[in-house]
């Protein structure tokens, strides 16, 4: 066997750029009177900063927001000359902060040290600042802003964006409501400087949240939207080859711990991913600790769902094909683990997760197929 056939049985995760571009456009028409930016950090979810952020900008996004600085820094490169804004969230240091500044992006400013660092050696560049109203996790507290209001009002700090973060987004109750109150307080502080609050699940949450500008992340992607109330098209699909198939015997055991026990006799495929691509072991279909209603771990082959047989492990996952007719499915056949038959958010309930992990947490091994 060749060594090109081989590599072409290896998983890949196929981007579909036309549902990503939808699914922006979707979003940013639930906020007409704001501006809808998009969260491209950690590699753009998994799936490629570079090329994602050149999809979104074609189909209109102008602002982008990455974790560190180096994320910025690459993606400001791969931009080149367009237009964007690159919000960089966290991380600011002496190590950075020159680099931050000479390429053009905008810091946000979360401590008293972020913001006396800035105005030290941001050369006059704008920044934007967060605040924290209720998640303990980064932001200005009441009276850092007040501090940081009053060195905006003397014109030594220039500002493009106030913001939070809501901790609760995608949950009933009133947590988000209360944040809302809050950073409304904190924002009246700084009149005129645009605000930010909304994050995917805030932004289909309700028009409250949607201020001057939202900064969507898994829903871009296609996740966040369990019954499909919004209409977002899956983007990314994660398939793996057919390595072999094989017919056990009932009372036969299959995969690591003999965790699956045959109840009948049984046709295997032998499907080349595992958690070392991102295929999460929780997903197993049996033998590891299971989330409590979930649903049945599963993937998609030949035209049909068929379950996942006992334990994933490192570079193999079994599938159970015995339902299927004889001959339908052959070694090089490709299964799907997530995408268009099945849902991302529905494989992320079946491993006691979220989407945001499956897609950041797929390895290095697994292509990324752009069309």
């Amino acid at each position: 066997m060749s060594a090109a056939t081989t590599e072409g049985r290896m998983p890949r995760v196929s981007i579909d750029a036309a549902a990503l571009a939808g699914n922006w456009r979707k979003l940013a028409a639930l906020s007409p009177a704001g501006r809808t930016g998009a969260a491209v950090k950690a590699d753009g979810y998994g799936l490629g900063a570079a090329r994602v952020a050149s999809t979104l900008f074609d189909a209109g996004c102008r602002d982008f927001f990455v974790a560190w600085a180096t994320e910025g820094i690459a993606l400001h490169e791969s931009l080149g000359d367009r237009p964007a804004r690159i919000f960089v969230l966290q991380g600011l240091d002496t190590s950075n902060v020159s680099d931050i500044r000479d390429a053009g992006l905008v810091p946000v400013l979360s401590t008293p040290e972020d913001v006396a660092l800035w105005l030290e050696a941001g050369g006059g560049m704008p920044a934007a600042l967060q605040f924290e109203t209720g998640m303990n996790r980064l932001g200005l507290d009441a009276a850092d802003a007040m501090r940081a209001a009053e060195l905006t009002a003397t014109g030594a700090l220039k500002l493009k964006l106030v913001m939070s973060h809501l901790a609760s987004a995608d949950e009933a109750g009133g947590q988000a409501e209360q944040q809302l109150g809050i950073f409304d307080l904190l924002a009246n502080l700084f009149p005129g400087v645009p605000r930010s609050l909304a994050n995917s699940a805030a932004m289909l949450r309700g028009a409250p949240f949607r201020l001057d500008l939202n900064r969507p992340g898994i829903a871009l992607y296609g996740g966040g939207d369990p019954d499909g109330r919004f209409g977002l098209a899956p983007v990314a699909s994660l398939t793996a080859a057919v390595l072999q198939v094989r017919t056990a015997d009932r009372g036969e055991a299959a995969g690591y711990g003999a965790a699956a026990r045959l109840r009948r006799d049984t046709r295997i495929a032998t499907v080349g991913i595992g958690y070392a691509d991102g295929l999460m072991r929780m997903a197993s279909g049996a033998g590891v600790p299971a989330p409590a209603n979930r649903p049945p771990p599963a993937a998609f082959i030949a035209g049909r769902a068929v379950p996942i047989l006992g334990r994933i492990s490192m570079d193999l996952t079994l599938l159970d094909v015995t339902d299927l007719p004889d001959g339908a499915v052959k070694p090089g056949d490709r299964a799907e683990f997530f995408g268009p038959n099945v849902s991302i958010d529905r494989v992320a309930l079946g491993a006691g997760t979220i989407p945001y992990e499956l897609l950041t947490g797929l390895g290095a091994r697994v292509a990324r197929v752009w069309p």
